[in-house]
């Protein structure tokens, strides 16, 4: 382990404690441990944007604050509250940043509002995928610059959980041109609504637990949520009849896991160490769980519910892709700091296509 990267990974705790912790928030790892440290004992309040306990965003959640106090044997106990229950799904933010609850688990594009940049570290339109985000946070600068960006609220961030590439959403009305967008009232938030603003669709930002109300009243005519995995627990099917692909908007959505920065700094060095092995391990197995679990939810929906899936028309998704990447460009030219996580994203992006161009894509290709 180089020293930047233990740096990142540890918040300058020692490479001993890592190894302890690393091996102590292993998947299977049980216990962990308990003896190190200056004895002092914390007790967290996590707050969540998610549905306690629901399918991949929840229990992962869930699975973090259990890792977390398991592994440091009870010295860093951590309850866990789902969206609504102690904040506002979409107050996340505010409350971990204000040290309401010490920790939270949400997704930055949701804080767009906090900082133009704050989408370049879950997802943007014709973005990285999953495995390209792992790379450019952790190995291509981009948790420095996420980082940087969280201190001006008090906040820690770290990379804890993501779905993949995600479906490009549900639909009352078949999807053929650019014309069957306009007037679309669509649940979709974050730079993919901006997108379709600009094509002609009416967005509209709701938490999860209130996407199946919305379309079953006609509230909205649309809404992107996940994948089949998430999207057959919420019952999507059953109120909207055409599910299309590919996921443009979100190619891999990093979740975020954010400590209020006071209570990250009271922590001796051994927890400090434990807390990012944690999420570091919940955000490998959180898209784990996700790549085995849509395909099966995916077998469901087609084959029992009849879904109809669908490719987005390619006049679509080039007017998609053309108007993504001009106000990605937009952004950049309206903040300081935007321009910089912009051009580091972008030229990270550039680099990992020709590569994927050789490994990934054409492995797919050749496997058929």
């Amino acid at each position: 382990m180089d020293p930047a990267r233990r740096k990142l990974l540890l918040g300058a705790g020692a490479a001993a404690g890592a190894a302890a912790a690393l091996g102590a928030c292993a998947p299977s790892g049980e216990g962990g441990p308990a003896g190190a440290g200056d004895g002092r004992r914390f007790s967290w309040k996590m707050v969540t944007s998610w549905p306690q306990n629901f399918p991949g965003l929840g229990v992962a959640a869930r699975k973090l604050a259990e890792r977390i106090t398991a592994t440091s044997g009870g010295r860093l106990s951590v309850r866990v509250f789902g969206g609504g229950e102690l904040v506002p799904p979409f107050e996340v933010f505010d409350a971990v940043s204000r040290g309401t609850a010490e920790i939270g688990h949400s997704a930055a594009y949701y804080w767009k509002g906090k900082h133009e940049a704050a989408p370049f570290f879950c997802s943007v339109p014709f973005g990285l995928n999953a495995q390209e985000m792992n790379g450019w946070l952790w190995h291509g600068g981009g948790l420095e610059l996420w980082r940087e960006l969280y201190a001006r609220f008090d906040l820690v961030p770290f990379p804890a959980g993501n779905t993949g590439v995600q479906m490009a959403g549900w639909f009352n009305r078949e999807i053929t041109n650019l014309a069957d967008l306009r007037g679309l009232k669509m649940r979709i938030p974050g730079l993919g609504g901006e997108v379709m603003a600009k094509l002609g669709v009416v967005p509209v930002n709701l938490p999860g637990a209130e996407i199946f109300t919305a379309l079953q009243s006609g509230a909205i005519d649309a809404t992107e949520w996940v994948g089949p995995y998430n999207d057959l627990a919420f019952g999507l099917h059953r109120v909207a009849r055409y599910c299309y692909f590919p996921g443009w908007q979100e190619p891999g959505p990093t979740l975020e896991c954010m400590i209020h920065k006071p209570a990250w700094d009271s922590l001796p060095e051994d927890l400090k160490a434990l807390v990012a092995a944690c999420c570091q391990s919940i955000n490998d197995d959180m898209l784990a769980d996700y790549t085995a679990q849509n395909h099966r939810a995916l077998v469901a929906l087609r084959d029992e519910h009849k879904v109809e899936f669908r490719r987005l028309p390619d006049q679509v998704l080039a007017a998609l892709r053309e108007t993504s990447e001009a106000l990605l460009v937009e952004i950049a030219g309206r903040d300081p700091f935007a321009r910089r996580v912009y051009d580091a994203f972008d030229a990270y992006r550039r680099e990992v296509r020709a590569w994927h161009a050789m490994s990934e894509v054409a492995f797919y290709q050749a496997r058929g």
